[in-house]
């Protein structure tokens, strides 16, 4: 074998070299490959990470608009609630300060702590002595003691203030309530603790921390890490926005909040983002570079002439994709070499499995829309998969209109986001048992114009917009919020008033009995042209009575495709759809 080798190649030396070089320049390949590839995924991590930390600040930053609203309707509900003015005037006017007038004062301060299970509700009296406390965290603000906090002049909310407490840090606002001589303050106050951190967090769905003058009130992180941020916040090493090491590890920081001194952090693991990937290639580099080793001592020579060329011409177009930063196009395979072409393959798939991850992302961001849609219908029983039925129904009508598959999917998403923006009622408002007054059923027509606020904080559900604005217009132009005419309210958003209605009408509610299908669509057909599109409601009955002839035995009756009876429906089709 020797001879032969030698009489081909010339001397043994000529081997070891071939056989060296050859070696040499696929595992310095395969080692430069990797490295592109590990700092690559990284940084495609790290951006990727950046982009969903921005869109967590929009989120934050919505979210905090209307903590801030709600929290200004309970103090404003507060100053406004008789039983706790009368119970201030009851132990003011009172001779003993320890009498029964205390007690029924502390009783309507548990009713109200018992309506917002996450704050403490205390009251305080002209000279700052708190008188009585309510809640969970109740033991910091003891009866007799004073407190450095103010009141504002008027029945609203005249800034939140940071209160340390011995019990830990507490978020305070307050409201002045008139009594008999002098003037109390009812104040709400929210404690600053991990607690606070894992409810930032679920909306967020990363890690949070929280600081106050560079002191770590709360944080999600566990173990090492969690003292490593404590210590760099407290160098005042945290950027506003980039990459920390903590302990080790790698995070993506972005500040997404800041009440007053108090500021909210976001962070996400840059080594769990790219373990996956990184792992992926390893596996296919370290296969391939055994694959390369074997072919390598089987037939040196041959590789070293054959292989040389198309190793350059990958190496040449690796550096430039990782010098220009683009990685959008695919590598061609020449096919010399299955090895090379092997490599060039697993390449492809990582820059293909990292586009995927960034559609990951966009989809994980629907998913949470999503799941907020579901905790929104949970929030009244009653409504519990109401979206879901309202975006089923939605595109079964679409289907019947043979609308196309793209219009289809708006109509999918959007129609399970259009009560999106009753998370801004009050649940005194959007659950009341009984009728709705005037007042709170103009509150309740606020909810497209605050879903179309949501939606627009994240970019690519701008397709859905129309939808969640306008899906409680009516031709007849007495629709809210814009009272359009007709065919000016767009084609998705009039199907989803029709879903949504049926759905209302055939689900219960705590006022009245669920209906029956026959009798919704009977009220559908009675109000088509003026609340309800026509042609839209013509294509429901049509794909609802299909569904009902299919699902039907022999001899039943399927749902009449026209209106054949007159329903007295309880009418409060607008407030509940």
């Amino acid at each position: 074998m020797t001879r032969i080798l030698t009489s081909r190649l010339g001397t043994p030396r000529l081997i070891v070299r071939t056989l060296v070089a050859t070696f040499g320049a696929i595992l310095l390949i395969l080692a430069a490959i990797f490295v592109v590839l590990t700092m690559e995924t990284r940084r495609r991590a790290a951006r990727v990470m950046a982009a969903n930390l921005e869109t967590t600040e929009r989120i934050f930053s919505a979210v905090e608009g209307y903590r801030r609203e709600q929290l200004s309707l309970q103090l404003s509900a507060l100053a406004a609630r008789r039983e706790l003015s009368r119970a201030l005037f009851l132990y003011e006017a009172s001779r003993k300060p320890d009498s029964r007038a205390l007690s029924a004062l502390q009783h309507e301060l548990e009713t109200i702590a018992a309506r917002f299970p996450a704050q403490t509700v205390f009251v305080v009296d002209e000279r700052g002595t708190i008188v009585s406390s309510a809640g969970p965290q109740r033991h910091a603000w003891p009866r007799r003691k004073t407190i450095p906090v103010e009141a504002g002049p008027h029945p609203d909310v005249d800034g939140e203030q940071i209160v340390h407490r011995p019990d830990g840090v507490f978020i305070v606002a307050g409201v002045p309530i008139p009594s008999l001589r002098h003037e109390s303050t009812v104040y709400l106050a929210t404690v600053v603790d991990d607690g606070y951190a894992a409810e930032m967090a679920a909306m967020a769905r990363t890690h949070v921390a929280v600081t106050l003058n560079r002191q770590l009130l709360g944080t999600t992180l566990l173990d090492a890490p969690r003292i490593a941020f404590r210590a760099a916040a407290l160098a005042d090493r945290l950027p506003k926005v980039g990459v920390i090491d903590l302990d080790a590890k790698w995070f993506a920081t972005r500040r997404v909040l800041a009440v007053g001194p108090l500021e909210l952090h976001a962070l996400d693991s840059l080594d769990i983002s790219a373990h996956g990937a990184n792992r992926e290639a390893r596996n296919a580099l370290a296969l391939i570079a055994i694959g390369a080793l074997l072919l390598g001592a089987g037939a040196s020579f041959w590789l070293a002439r054959s292989v040389a060329e198309p190793i350059d011409a990958l190496s040449r177009e690796l550096r430039q994709m990782a010098q220009a930063r683009d990685f959008s196009k695919t590598l061609p395979l020449n096919g010399s070499s299955r090895e090379l072409d092997a490599l060039t393959l697993t390449f492809n798939q990582l820059i293909a499995s990292l586009a995927s991850a960034e559609q990951q992302t966009e989809l994980a961001y629907v998913g949470a829309i999503k799941a907020l849609a579901a905790a929104l219908d949970c929030r009244d029983p009653y409504t519990a998969g109401h979206s879901e039925r309202v975006s089923a129904l939605s595109v079964m009508i679409g289907r019947q209109m043979q609308l196309a598959a793209d219009q289809l999917d708006i109509l999918r998403l959007g129609s399970l986001l259009h009560d999106i923006g009753k998370i801004g009622i009050r649940d005194n408002v959007l659950t009341k048992a009984g009728p709705l007054t005037p007042e709170e059923f103009e509150i309740i027509k606020t909810h497209p114009t605050l879903g179309g606020h949501i939606l627009r904080q994240v970019p690519f559900l701008g397709r859905h917009l129309p939808i969640v604005e306008l899906h409680h217009e009516r031709p007849d132009g007495r629709g809210y919020p814009h009272g359009l005419l007709n065919h000016s309210t767009p084609l998705l958003a009039r199907i989803v008033h029709v879903a949504d209605a049926f759905d209302a009408m055939t689900t219960p509610r705590a006022y009245r009995p669920a209906g029956t299908p026959n009798h919704a669509i009977a009220e559908l057909w009675r109000y088509a042209g003026s609340q309800f599109d026509a042609e839209v409601v013509e294509a429901f009955v049509a794909a609802w009575s299909g569904i009902q002839v299919s699902e039907s035995k022999p001899g039943e009756a399927a749902v009449p495709s026209a209106p054949n009876s007159v329903l007295v429906f309880p009418s409060r089709i607008e407030e509940v759809s």
